[in-house]
């Protein structure tokens, strides 16, 4: 597992890759995209009871959590997970319910909960090991809900700050 180092307030990163599907997953790969109060343009949820919403409305990821996973020999790659933003750069453990991101210059949004891996992701892991992801089990290991508090164009590339 790569060691991050913890940077508090301030640390920043950047959007490696954007993420949206018709419902379900893997989603996959776009340049920009608007997102609103209720997520991404383009981007849908087939299990509205838990996904999506406003405190659901985008869904996070590290890169380097994926990368590390792929060193354990699970075939996770972005966008495969469900999340609809794969950062880099940012110490995960840091990004908790109640931190804000400005994303790019204008999307700000709101870290609410951790997710819950599903069943539906089994194949992005080793013997279906999605579990590998759960907060409860694997504290830091899990993908983050946000609410967005400002709207607004995101890009591929854009900095990711901690607020």
């Amino acid at each position: 597992m790569p060691q991050e180092i913890y940077l508090p307030e301030g640390q920043s990163g950047s959007i490696f890759q954007i993420n949206i599907s018709n419902g379900g997953v893997p989603k996959r790969a776009i340049q920009n995209a608007e997102i609103s109060a209720f997520g991404l343009a383009g981007d849908r949820q087939r299990n509205l009871d838990v996904h999506g919403g406003t405190d659901r409305a985008v869904c996070l990821y590290s890169l380097e959590r994926i990368l590390a996973l792929q060193a354990e020999g699970h075939p996770i790659f972005p966008g495969a997970a469900g999340e609809n933003l794969t950062v880099t750069g940012l110490s995960w453990e840091a990004v908790t319910p109640g931190v804000r991101l400005l994303l790019g210059q204008d999307v700000l949004v709101e870290v609410t909960r951790y997710t819950s891996p599903c069943s539906n992701i089994a194949y992005a892991f080793h013997e279906d090991e999605f579990i590998r992801i759960s907060q409860k089990v694997h504290p830091g290991w899990s993908r983050v809900y946000a609410r967005v508090l400002q709207p607004g164009l995101v890009r591929v590339g854009d900095p990711v700050a901690m607020e």
